[in-house]
C-alpha cells in the first residue's frame, strides 16, 4: 500500500492543492455574503432569499465537497510513509490550523443556519473581522508547509 500511495503522491497533492483552492474561496465569500446580508439585505423579502439561495449553493455545492476532498487528499498524504516527519514543528501547526479551518466552516454553516431561521443578530461588522479568520489561518498553513519552521 504504501509503495502505492508513493506513486500517486504529486497526483493526490495537486488534487489536494485544487481542493483547498475551491474551499478557500467559498471560506473567504461566504462571510463577505452575511456581511451584505446583515447590513444590506435584512431579513425578509426577495433579495433575502436570493441571498439565502446564493449562500446555501456556496455551502452546499462548492465549501462542503472542497472541504471533503481537502481532507481526503490530506490524510493519504499523511498515511504516504516517510512523507511526513512528525518530529517537526511545521506538521503540528498545520495541522492545528487546518482543525481551526474546519471548525470555522462549521461556523459559517452555523450563521447560515442563522439568516435561514431569521435569528441572525450579528452586525456586518462582526462578519467583516471574522472573515479575517481563513486569511490568517492560511498564512500559518503555508508557511508551515512551505518554510517548515523547526
Amino acid at each position: 500500500m504504501g509503495d502505492t500511495l508513493w506513486l500517486l503522491y504529486p497526483w493526490v497533492k495537486a488534487f489536494h492543492v485544487i481542493s483547498v483552492i475551491a474551499w478557500m474561496a467559498g471560506l473567504f465569500y461566504l462571510p463577505r455574503l452575511y456581511v451584505y446580508h446583515a447590513e444590506k439585505v435584512g431579513m425578509s423579502g426577495e433579495t433575502h432569499e436570493l441571498f439565502m439561495t446564493m449562500e446555501r449553493r456556496l455551502l452546499k455545492a462548492i465549501m462542503n465537497p472542497a472541504m471533503i476532498a481537502a481532507w481526503v487528499a490530506g490524510l493519504l498524504m499523511v498515511f504516504t510513509p516517510g512523507a511526513i516527519d512528525w518530529g517537526q514543528v511545521w506538521p503540528w501547526t498545520k495541522a492545528l490550523a487546518v482543525l481551526t479551518m474546519t471548525w470555522f466552516h462549521h461556523w459559517c454553516g452555523l450563521r447560515r443556519k442563522d439568516f435561514m431561521a431569521g435569528t441572525n443578530t450579528h452586525p456586518g461588522r462582526y462578519y467583516r473581522i471574522m472573515n479575517e479568520v481563513p486569511t490568517l489561518l492560511l498564512i500559518v498553513i503555508v508557511f508551515s508547509v512551505i518554510v517548515k519552521p523547526v
